[in-house]
């Protein structure tokens, strides 16, 4: 960890509004869609319309001769250019011990598709429409295969294979804990409590879609890729190095304006890989838009996780032990987080906040002929949390505890942090009873006996949610790269490799720097989104402000420090003596001054610079409790969340009110998965819900308002900021929160099991069926 001088100030707590709004609010954000067009080609992507079958062949040539078409691509003209595929990480072990294998992840399909939306051809034309009708001319027989779409049934002996490298449809396998030790606690414990739980699958619904420009430079020949992505510099590199086989450096990834990406943005696409190569054989600009269609037929979806989960408890509600099956889909292939997200990043916070060193985790990744699962806010995360919480519901329901108590009975306390956990997780820090107590008071509990007698004599059902979650952040990446400049033109700009996409990060890096250097905000430009600029990781385990801001924290520091010493030569004297204040240098006692831009004019460039790097020691964990209260219509089966409070430990907030807003959109993300969404595919493997008619997301009059507290108890030990991650919080500790409401408001009927999501179909069938039984 890198250790800064303890005056050094870094604009936290201030609640800054943010500085990108006033032009992406007006219409001046610089997305992909608002580059001119300057006479580019337009490229169209033919999906297949069948979840597993065999390419028999595919005739171009209608479409070939059709208007405005420049060019035509299948599969084996990449193979045949010696096009690479898209890498994932091969790291994990199958259950029989073998290295895990996947099939290869080409750009076009080529003899055989896995999932209906792969790739199999696309159509360059003089526009968008040609493109897509000379699409439609081509011909591709197929020789349609079985399919199967639910992980469950995927490693049944006889189901339909997806890599038969892999006949049982595993990827990978991982498990944590002792069985034996396990078991016997369960056979001696006085209750045990089981559920069958399912993460369904998800759709992330970012508002701009994924596009992408690339061209061949004038000047210098390089390929300039112009794409949405939270991790330019390894998008480059897989672009560059795996699949068009060159060197890194004849590529140049620019990022604008992100709207938003949620995980889902992370890696690189068949169609960036596309756009890419055919601009290097045409020598040509290309660009690509997908529809909304093309995100849920094409995207990666989220989640999809299905598992067993039980607890062993001695009388008082101590959990004895705690086991879990889990079964992750990968779906048809493995992107890059594919299996790291069931594999490594949910068992490492499935315990919670929870003293429960006895646990026998067994998880397995598997493949089916659905879409790619990749990650989506929280990657992991929210499901595993989710199994915990819900786990401790339904047995303080069973046994006749108050919620808050068996939560107690089992917290790690204060005097054993650092904790390390049953997956090996060191959590450095936290206050969650405290946490636990804020928020009772905040939601007004002792005021719920009330509300749910007046929602009774409206005819609804009334319930409460608990959760207790925490948040593992950083990406497993600990350092970030950043460079400081001065210039002469008296601004100082900031090169960061991470990403914007909605976190607000110009508004809290321009304010950290501003308060430590001391100059104005308005002179302080943040240029992220270009490979010739920042080499860094990027933006994805909510890392940008907890690693990326302790870089920027750094730079600060080594800028005033070199202009110190450059300052020392300039007016000859000791750099113990030269003073660093609101942009100008002092000897001290004096009125002999420079200021750092006049320092800058005199450098190569007219620029004074800095490279820096941010270390942290280790990964930031966030946590807090969130409470929430749902009322229900017996006679629809709609469900409400009515109230919602939050206390959330996010560290030293740089800036609370982007920290609150954060939160706000992960809850509302939660709010979606606990009631609204969830994938669709049919037996045949086609995507039911293909678009929002029939995929359903929260809108506004859904969210209710979310009172949001933020707790600095308990800094964060592992950077110098003392922050802790908070972009993904909101989306874990909402889904386990959300549907502990509805089933405590379904309990005095009987139910005590449904799975997210909990839709008035559901909900209406479900009450139905306890009031006839």
């Amino acid at each position: 960890m890198n250790i800064l001088p303890g005056n050094l100030r870094f604009g936290a707590g201030q609640p800054v509004k943010r500085l990108e709004d006033q032009r992406l609010l007006t219409g001046k954000g610089q997305f992909i869609d608002d580059k001119p067009e300057d006479g580019a080609l337009w490229l169209h992507v033919l999906r297949s319309p069948h979840a597993h079958a065999r390419i028999v062949s595919i005739d171009t040539s209608a479409a070939a001769a059709m208007p405005g078409v420049a060019a035509v691509y299948t599969g084996a003209d990449l193979v045949k250019d010696d096009i690479g595929t898209i890498p994932t990480l091969s790291i994990f072990k199958r259950p029989d011990g073998k290295p895990m294998t996947v099939p290869p992840r080409r750009l076009l399909a080529h003899e055989i598709v896995r999932y209906a939306g792969e790739a199999v051809g696309a159509v360059v034309a003089a526009s968008r429409a040609d493109a897509q009708s000379a699409a439609e001319a081509i011909v591709v027989e197929y020789d349609v295969q079985p399919a199967v779409v639910d992980p469950v049934e995927a490693v049944k002996p006889g189901a339909p294979v997806v890599w038969p490298e892999a006949p049982d449809n595993i990827v990978g396998a991982m498990s944590y804990g002792d069985a034996a030790k396990a078991d016997e606690a369960f056979a001696k414990a006085a209750h045990t409590v089981e559920l069958d739980i399912v993460s369904q699958r998800l759709v992330p619904s970012a508002m701009e879609p994924r596009s992408t420009i690339a061209e061949i430079d004038k000047k210098t020949g390089r390929l300039l890729l112009h794409v949405q992505s939270q991790t330019p510099a390894s998008t480059r590199d897989v672009l560059a190095e795996a699949v068009l086989k060159r060197p890194k450096d004849s590529v140049r990834v620019l990022v604008g304006d992100i709207g938003g990406g949620f995980g889902q943005k992370t890696n690189l696409y068949p169609e960036d890989g596309i756009v890419a190569y055919a601009a290097t054989k045409l020598n040509k600009k290309i660009r690509w838009r997908g529809d909304r269609t093309d995100e849920f037929v094409g995207g990666t979806h989220g989640r999809d996780l299905t598992s067993t989960a039980s607890f062993a408890l001695d009388e008082k509600g101590k959990v004895l032990a705690y086991r879990v099956k889990s079964i992750g889909c990968t779906g048809a292939y493995s992107s890059g987080a594919a299996n790291i997200i069931p594999l490594v990043l949910g068992p490492f916070v499935q315990t919670g906040v929870y003293d429960l060193p006895l646990v026998h985790f067994e998880v397995q990744s598997v493949m089916t002929h659905t879409a790619p699962v990749g990650a989506y806010r929280g990657a992991g995360r929210p499901e595993a949390v989710f199994i915990v919480e819900r786990l401790f519901d339904a047995a303080a329901r069973k046994i006749g505890m108050d919620p808050r108590a068996i939560r107690k009975a089992n917290y790690i306390k204060p005097g054993q942090l650092p904790y390390t956990n049953a997956a090996g997780q060191v959590y450095d820090s936290g206050a969650f009873a405290h946490m636990l107590d804020r928020a009772v008071k905040l939601a007004d509990w002792d005021g719920f006996a009330a509300r749910k007698k007046a929602a009774k004599k409206k005819g609804l059902l009334y319930g409460r949610g608990l959760t207790s979650y925490i948040e593992w952040t950083g990406g497993r990446a600990h350092t970030e790269k950043v460079s400081l400049h001065a210039t002469s033109q008296g601004r100082v700009v900031l090169h960061s490799g991470t990403m914007a996409m909605g976190q607000g990060l110009q508004t809290t890096y321009t304010q950290m720097i501003s308060d430590t250097l001391g100059i104005a905000m308005d002179k302080i430009d943040v240029v992220q989104g270009d490979t010739d600029l920042a080499m860094g990781f990027g933006s994805v385990g909510s890392r940008s402000l907890f690693v990326g801001g302790t870089a920027v924290a750094v730079s600060s520091n080594d800028l005033i420090q070199k202009a110190r010493e450059k300052a020392a030569n300039v007016l000859e004297t000791s750099v113990e003596d030269i003073e660093y204040q609101g942009g100008m240098l002092t000897v001290v006692g004096t009125d002999r001054r420079i200021s750092l831009f006049d320092l800058a004019e005199k450098e190569g460039g007219a620029k004074l610079s800095v490279d820096s790097e941010g270390e942290v020691d280790g990964p930031s964990w966030p946590n807090g409790t969130h409470i929430c209260e749902v009322e229900i219509d017996p006679e629809t089966g709609v469900s409400k969340v009515v109230r919602y409070t939050t206390v959330d430990d996010v560290g030293v907030a740089v800036n609370p009110m982007l920290v609150t807003g954060q939160i706000h959109g992960g809850v509302a993300q939660g709010i979606g998965q606990a009631l609204y969404e969830g994938v669709s595919y049919d037996a045949d493997g086609q995507l039911l819900t293909a678009s929002y008619q029939d995929y359903c997301i929260p809108r506004a009059d859904d969210v209710p308002a979310i009172v949001v507290t933020l707790d600095d108890t308990a800094p964060c030990r592992t950077n110098p900021l003392g922050a802790k991650g908070c972009g993904e919080s909101g989306a874990i500790g909402g889904p386990p929160c959300v549907t502990n409401g509805v089933m405590d408001a379904l309990a005095e009927l009987g139910i005590t099991q449904l799975n997210t999501p909990l839709t008035p179909q559901k909900i209406w069938q479900a009450i139905r069926e306890a009031k006839a039984g």
